[in-house]
């Protein structure tokens, strides 16, 4: 099983930084839930974002979620990574 999450999760990064929002999406739900990688809220809502601006609307509602259990400082930082 960890090797097939970890296949999943390269793959998904892979695409999620060629722009593929549904990568981006999957990408922002394994690090909101730490699945084959660190919980991590930030980059959570990096992929979150990302993916939003692509026109996923489930991207939007959970990035405000997640928002909504984070430092100002944290967001800040998620939608500066966004932004790179």
């Amino acid at each position: 099983m960890g090797e097939r999450i970890d296949t999943f999760v390269n793959d998904c990064q892979t695409k999620a930084e060629k722009g593929v929002a549904g990568s981006q999406y999957d990408l922002g739900l394994l690090y909101s839930i730490g699945k084959g990688v660190p919980r991590d809220y930030v980059l959570a809502h990096k992929w979150f974002n990302l993916a939003a601006m692509r026109g996923m609307p489930e991207a939007r509602d959970l990035r405000a979620e997640l928002a909504g259990q984070m430092t100002k400082d944290d967001v800040a930082d998620a939608l500066k990574q966004a932004r790179a």
